[in-house]
């Protein structure tokens, strides 16, 4: 369908929609006023990662087409666990653990949103989750879901058709999500509730809670899953999670992981994950051959720019021409230390590669020189059984690489 407003044409047209309970209503009522949406990240990790990009970017979308947009940190959901397509129940976190993740996925959401003014709101639903008493609220909500329904989502069939065990403390998760759009709705005439196709079946149920209990029309929007060219799930790379927050993953190195990014996706990403105009996307998507590495650059440069600020995505670029196309050592490549005193006394290079997070393990580092990817100072390591000392230091330093776009920096301390 043709969609009157700015909102859901942008979302159609840069590949976010998958799901949505009554899409012409919700463009009618987005074209004719400022409409208020949410979507819920729980406090399992001290920061978002590349995976939340997607929810964070229709949050943006939002905003940038005159709508509020609601962070929801789920200090309360956060300790149940959500079991949606997992195989097996989260680990329990303490309450400190998750004051510690909550700041710092604050953090990672001020990069890309604005909360000055009102412009944007961060809420916890710990604020009223934590003060429910048990029997009231089911006896208040829980009539409204019927286990023959919630059996039949396939976030929770999937569990029991692998035998896996489910808690009736997870098997609550999707209640008290409903209820999150319930109480948000009444406090903040919030009327959608966005977020990744693995949510419709929660998300339904809040837009279902809305009507039975207040008899108010509210809306649900799913983006469709977002997987790589090659299949693997958004938001991974060989040295594990794509975390947003520099403390866990440098400018340098967030921009080389998009710098990576398979040729069949460059187009896709560049819409789903940069602001450029479409039509400067549908000028890089024409680009062939080597030309693809331009687009990649771009892409680099704007998700960059877009987590750690302009100056950062440039200093990154800068250092990756240093690395690939000067050859010349750089200061902003990510950087080890490790116990001087092993290099002292001569560290296996094998050992090398593991601490630098350049190998899983000391296996995958040995398969790493045996395939021919390893080097120490840009020379390649032929031998597995070779010693690195302090001998090896250049400028006080070692540079590890692993093929040809994974390098770090080794100082001895």
């Amino acid at each position: 369908m043709a969609f009157r407003s700015e909102l859901m044409r942008t979302l159609e047209e840069r590949g976010f929609i998958h799901q949505c309970t009554d899409s012409e209503e919700l463009d009618a009522l987005a074209a004719n006023r400022a409409i208020t949406a949410y979507i819920g990240f729980d406090c399992t990790a001290t920061s978002l990662h590349v995976g939340n990009l997607v929810s964070i970017t229709l949050l943006r979308i939002l905003q940038r087409t005159g709508h509020r947009p609601i962070a929801l940190v789920g200090g309360g959901t956060t300790k149940v666990g959500d079991p949606s397509f997992r195989d097996e129940s989260r680990p329990l976190l303490d309450d400190a653990r998750i004051e510690e993740n909550k700041r710092g996925i604050r953090e990672s959401l001020g990069k890309f949103l604005d909360f000055s003014e009102g412009r944007a709101l961060m809420l916890d639903n710990d604020e009223w989750l934590g003060k429910l008493q048990y029997i009231p609220f089911l006896r208040d909500f829980g009539t409204h879901f019927t286990i023959n329904r919630m059996l039949s989502f396939d976030s929770v069939k999937l569990r029991l058709d692998r035998e896996q065990p489910l808690t009736l403390l997870e098997f609550n998760y999707m209640v008290m999500q409903a209820y999150d759009f319930l109480e948000i709705s009444r406090r903040h005439d919030c009327v959608l509730q966005l977020g990744g196709s693995d949510q419709w079946g929660n998300i339904v149920n809040g837009v279902e809670l809305g009507r039975r209990i207040d008899g108010r029309q509210l809306f649900g929007l799913t983006t469709p899953l977002i997987t790589t060219a090659s299949g693997a799930k958004m938001g991974k790379s060989a040295s594990g999670a794509v975390w947003l927050n520099a403390s866990m993953r440098s400018a340098y190195e967030y921009w080389q992981f998009w710098r990576n990014t398979d040729d069949g996706d460059v187009g896709r990403f560049l819409r789903l994950f940069t602001d450029l105009p479409l039509d400067e996307i549908r000028d890089l998507e024409t680009l062939g051959g080597a030309d693809i590495n331009e687009a990649k650059k771009v892409l680099a440069n704007e998700a960059t720019a877009l987590c750690h600020g302009r100056e950062a995505a440039e200093a990154a670029a800068g250092a990756a021409r240093a690395v690939f196309e000067a050859g010349e050592r750089s200061q902003d490549m990510p950087t080890v230390d490790i116990d001087a005193s092993r290099l002292r006394a001569g560290l296996p290079i094998i050992e090398l590669f593991t601490a630098a997070g350049l190998a899983a393990s000391n296996g995958e580092a040995r398969r790493l020189v045996r395939g021919g990817g390893a080097r120490l100072n840009d020379e390649r390591v032929s031998d597995e059984t070779m010693i690195a000392t302090e001998a090896h230091l250049a400028d006080g330093k070692l540079k590890l690489s692993a093929g040809r776009k994974r390098h770090t920096l080794v100082r001895p301390v």
